[in-house]
């Protein structure tokens, strides 16, 4: 049925209010990060600086070892989406894919384990890194994030394989292949926007962490994750709050870039990839 010309109103209306409070927050930090200490002391509130100071970026960058706590949410993101993605693709194709006794309840513990804040498991993981000596250590926020990524990961790729038609792996298991071969070389392929949107949600939370990054990390600087290196810049009496936000775009801008070059693959579709 042919929409209204009040029902196209409406739309876009309710798309633009939406999208611009989902943007205010962007915005409102490029504003501060670009506003001096006394504009944003001022009331009412500057909208946009005056003159913006675009050389706020260069200084923060050359006064705090960003790069190196990007870096090192970098590799404790990676590794964390690596090490969640091997065990999730096997672990979710194994809960839709084989019946046997217990699976159901299975998924059941798995979903529950990803209702467990994580505030409640830092005290155990802390315990366990400490006696392997791993406090101080990126390996302590992969293991410890994979915790929190592994139980939800698993229930997306599994609800992902479930719509895959078993007849695709039966087809290829008729030409030669094992069961194994079948998931890697025709489930996999398929199931390509489904790895994306699980591997980008897996990279968001590690890349995110402040709770684990501040028990693990807390005493080795060198190790220090952008979250928890950005902490450091509030002072005891003052906050350059300009510079805290110069420091937080950096940190969001490759998440978003992340999702620039993982959009195309989230808005794959299941019958073009099964149809080649």
């Amino acid at each position: 049925m042919k929409r209204t010309t009040l029902q196209n109103v409406t739309l876009y209306g309710t798309v633009t209010v939406v999208v611009a409070l989902i943007l205010f927050p962007v915005y409102w930090l490029l504003v501060t990060a670009l506003s001096t200490s006394a504009e944003l002391s001022s009331l009412p509130p500057i909208f946009w600086p005056e003159n913006p100071r675009f050389e706020t970026f260069s200084e923060v960058w050359a006064a705090r070892p960003i790069p190196t706590w990007l870096l090192n949410s970098t590799l404790a993101a990676i590794g964390s989406v690596t090490l969640s993605m091997a065990i999730s693709i096997l672990a979710g194709y194994a809960l839709s894919r084989f019946s046997v006794r217990g699976a159901h309840s299975m998924g059941i513990f798995i979903l529950t384990a990803k209702m467990l804040p994580a505030t409640l498991l830092v005290i155990p993981l802390f315990a366990i890194f400490r006696q392997v000596g791993l406090i101080g250590s990126l390996w302590s926020l992969v293991i410890a994030h994979s915790t929190l990524i592994i139980p939800f990961t698993t229930w997306m790729l599994k609800g992902y394989f479930d719509t895959i038609p078993r007849e695709l792996e039966q087809a290829a298991m008729v030409d030669g292949c094992s069961p194994l071969g079948a998931m890697f070389r025709v489930v996999l392929p398929i199931s390509t926007p489904g790895l994306a949107a699980t591997a980008l949600y897996a990279f968001v939370l590690s890349w995110a962490d402040y709770a684990y990054a501040r028990t693990f990390l807390v005493n080795a600087p060198d190790s220090w994750t952008a979250n928890l290196g950005i902490t450091t810049m509030r002072g005891e009496y003052t906050t350059d709050w300009n510079e805290v936000a110069a420091a937080a775009v950096f940190v969001a801008a490759p998440i978003m870039l992340i999702y620039i070059f993982l959009e195309r693959y989230l808005v794959g579709g299941l019958t073009a990839g099964a149809e080649k």
